[in-house]
This record gives C-alpha cells, sequence and structure tokens, in this order.
C-alpha cells in the first residue's frame, strides 16, 4: 500500500514565519506557472527551480548543471520570457522564487573544443545571426563577446582526494581518467563580477533566494567576494554542502563547519539527515534523535535547510544506498514538520530517476500535494517555533509535545516498529489532524509504521 494517496487537496493558508520550500525539481517555467495557485493554497511558501542559465539544449536533468552563459535564460525548463512569467505568477500568488545557482564550473564540451571561451565560438556566431531573439533573452551584458576566457579558470586536473579542502576547491569533478571534468572557474575578477552581476539581475526581476550548488567546491574567499552584504540584502542564500554526518565526521569539519562559521547563510541539515537515516532506514533507536544540538548533529534550525530526500539522491547512482522506502520517507516528513524547525524542503520531480511507488506511479511526481503531507505542512506552521518536549521515547517510539503543558500546541507521535503501541496523553485538549482513531482519549494507540499529529 502507498503512503501517498494522490489525493489533491486544499490547505487553509496559515500565519506563520516557517518557510516550506517546494523543491521543483527540474519542472519547466511553464508547469511552475500553472501551479502557482495551487502551490500557495496547499501552504508552501516557497520554491525552489532548477538552474536559470543557458545550458545544454539535452533533456537528462544533469545538463542544467552545466553551464554555458550566465548572460541569457535557455534551456529546455524555457527562456527568460518564460523565467518572467513565471515569476510574476509566483508573486501574484505570494510564493517567493529561489532559484538554484551553479558558481563552481562551466559545461564540459571537450568533446567539442580544446580552449576554454564561453560560450564558445558556434554559440558566439549564434548571437549575431539571431540579435533580435536573443538580445530579448539578454539579463545583462554584451552578447558579442565572451563571458569567460581561459584566465579565468584553474588548472585542469581531477580531484582525487576529497578531503583536501584546497583541492577540492580547485580540482575538477570528473568521473574518471579519461573524463577531462567539468572546467573549474578561479575567483578572478572578471568571474567575481559577472556572478554578481547575474545575482543582482536575477534580483532585479524578482528572486528572492539562492541555492548555493556545491557549495564546497568554493574556496571561502570566493563565496565571500561574490556573496557581499549588498547581494544578500532582502534574499535567503543557502549552501548545499553534502557531508556524511555531523560532529566527527570529516566532511562536516572541512566543509560544512566552516561554511556556517564563517557565513551567515543558511545550509542543508545533512548531519540531522543522516541521523535520521540510521533511525529510520538503518535501524538505530529513536534515542539518537535525542540532544542532537549539544552533539552537533544538527544545525541551528534558524539556519538549517531539512530535507528527507535532495534530487540527488534518487538521480545519482552513489547517493541511492540514501533513499529511504516510500514509508520511511512519510515518517522522516512527520518528524521534520512536527518536531523541526528548520526549512523543510519538500522534492517533487517530473520521475527523473524512473523510481516508482507502490502503485506503480512515479514516486515523487505527485507526492507533493499528497493529503497527508499538505496535513503535516499546516501543522508544521501551527506549531512552528514552539517548545520541543519530550513526553516519551524509547527504540521505536517517540512522542513530542509542542508548546508547553500549560498552552500546548500539538503532540506529535511516531512508531517505527513493528507492532502498534498504546501511548498516554497529558491532556485531553487534542483533536487528530493526522492519523489515528478520530475518536480521541486519554489513550490513544499509535499503529506500527505510523506517525499522528494532534493539534490544541
Amino acid at each position: 500500500m502507498s503512503v501517498f494517496t494522490h489525493q489533491p487537496v486544499t490547505a487553509v493558508s496559515a500565519e506563520s514565519s516557517a518557510d516550506v520550500i517546494l523543491h521543483a525539481f527540474d519542472w519547466s517555467y511553464q508547469k511552475v506557472t500553472s501551479e502557482a495557485k495551487r502551490i500557495a493554497q496547499l501552504g508552501y511558501d516557497s520554491i525552489l527551480i532548477s538552474p536559470p542559465m543557458k545550458s545544454p539544449n539535452f533533456l537528462e536533468w544533469w545538463n542544467r548543471y552545466q553551464p554555458q552563459d550566465y548572460r541569457i535564460i535557455d534551456n529546455p525548463l524555457g527562456n527568460t520570457v518564460d523565467f518572467i512569467t513565471m515569476q510574476q505568477a509566483l508573486s501574484q500568488h505570494g510564493i517567493a522564487l529561489y532559484v538554484d545557482v551553479v558558481f563552481n564550473h562551466m559545461a564540459n564540451e571537450s568533446h567539442l573544443r580544446e580552449d576554454l571561451t564561453y560560450p564558445n565560438s558556434e554559440t558566439l556566431i549564434e548571437y549575431q545571426k539571431q540579435s533580435e531573439y536573443f538580445e530579448s533573452l539578454k539579463l545583462f551584458g554584451d552578447l558579442s563577446k565572451p563571458l569567460f576566457t581561459k584566465e579565468d579558470f584553474e588548472p585542469a586536473f581531477p580531484i582525487t582526494n576529497w578531503l583536501d579542502a584546497k583541492e577540492v576547491q580547485t580540482g575538477r569533478l570528473s568521473s574518471g581518467e579519461n573524463d577531462p571534468g567539468l572546467p573549474t572557474l578561479a575567483p578572478t575578477a572578471n568571474v567575481i563580477t559577472q556572478q554578481k552581476t547575474y545575482l543582482q539581475a536575477l534580483k532585479n526581476l524578482g528572486v528572492k533566494g539562492f541555492r548555493i550548488d556545491a557549495a564546497k567546491h568554493l574556496s571561502p574567499t570566493h563565496i565571500e567576494k561574490v556573496w557581499t552584504k549588498e547581494i544578500c540584502q532582502g534574499v535567503k542564500v543557502f549552501g548545499e554542502i553534502i557531508t556524511d554526518g555531523g560532529s566527527g565526521k570529516a566532511e562536516y569539519e572541512i566543509f560544512l563547519k566552516p561554511f556556517v562559521q564563517q557565513t551567515s547563510f543558511d545550509a542543508y541539515d545533512f548531519p540531522l539527515f543522516h541521523r535520521l537515516l540510521g533511525v529510520f532506514k538503518y535501524g538505530e533507536g529513536m534515542r539518537s534523535l535525542l540532544n542532537l544540538p549539544e552533539q552537533e548533529q544538527c544545525l541551528d534550525p534558524k539556519r538549517a535547510i531539512t530535507f528527507a530526500v535532495t534530487h540527488d539522491i534518487p538521480n545519482n547512482g552513489v547517493f541511492r544506498n540514501q533513499m529511504l522506502s516510500p514509508q520511511q520517507e512519510q515518517l522522516v516528513y512527520c518528524y521534520l514538520l512536527g518536531c523541526s524547525d528548520g526549512a523543510p524542503l519538500i522534492y517533487t520531480d517530473m520521475n527523473t530517476s524512473n523510481d516508482l511507488d507502490a502503485l506503480g506511479y512515479p514516486r515523487w511526481e505527485q507526492s507533493w500535494h499528497d493529503n497527508n503531507l499538505i496535513k503535516m505542512i499546516q501543522f508544521h506552521k501551527h506549531v512552528h517555533g514552539q517548545p520541543v518536549q519530550v513526553l516519551e521515547c524509547s527504540d521505536d517510539i517517540l512522542v513530542i509535545l509542542r508548546g508547553t503543558e500549560d498552552n500546548p500546541m500539538g503532540v506529535v507521535a511516531i512508531n517505527k516498529g513493528q507492532e502498534d503501541h498504546q501511548i498516554s496523553l497529558p491532556t485531553n485538549q487534542f483533536n487528530v489532524w493526522l492519523g489515528g482513531d478520530d475518536l480521541l482519549r486519554q489513550t490513544l494507540t499509535l499503529p506500527a509504521l505510523s506517525g499522528i499529529m494532534l493539534k490544541s
């Protein structure tokens, strides 16, 4: 049985400081435009889209992460005109637009040429032949000239030591000895200027946030020069720094911890994700979710982007061992949306990985408007910022009170075990919001492999 119902619902909007982000991975701009009203109705606050740049005209998702030019938006998801229409539709419905930004490298075009001029000479000629069209798509700059030349790139070598910060920040992402890899940009004056100008152009179009893709591959100096106080004014900035956990893990100590300490930006909460992965996928006890801040096994919720799945996990073979089952994923969302105050990133895609749920549907194509998920989002907004008190915790059971006993706001109860469990409630002031029996008593049955949310 699928944990997703495929039943669309309309949620009542709530006033909250929460930021629930819909990660519309590889959605076309026209699809975002057509769904803008429903995205708002379901309670999402913002949407993250794939990189809006000029990139190869191929359908595979990873082409969006191979920039050819910043100065125009032109890729299979849409062009600059489509982008502006999308932003206006989102703004009309009160949804903030966040964009994914790829600043570490440019497209691997070694199969076409040996030079490092971007865009390549054929593209520059095309710009001139169809000047009226491309000028209509221009964000900034002079399209008769290159954006970058060879002087703007680091020397070519593949990254081999992934725990050497300098090597990771100057070497190339490569699939092997025979792959020249993705040309790595150096923080030259021209690179810094072009990247800042691109960000400002998007801000001028109404963009309200930026995801820094592969932020561990950008040096602290590079980040500091591009993401200035002026650029960051009025927008949300968050970095993607993949780690295998929190304190005690080398990737955390070398990359994520310095990023958090040296910037004011938010970041993907990989420490929390790996703790949740251990509990809900690999059988660790619920007690390992206690006292996470003190152990540096989660980020400050005010700066945390929380998630159950990122686009890399189903779409990149090296990360697929981190993929939760649909049932496990729902329990993780129950935790993230009930017990955590980070900004939850809710993933959806166009079936780029060809994963199916138990009913044979594309796994994440419709899940963003699943009835249970939308109820969790509304609960998240109801309790966001409220105190967290552990009422019960064992290997399989976690029961959390949001609010205080004098002023309770809600209860979250999760059972990852194979047997039903009876829980006692502190008061009888609650109504069933998600799961459980509609007839709420002082004692409640928590079914196996389920989560329950109660609202005051």
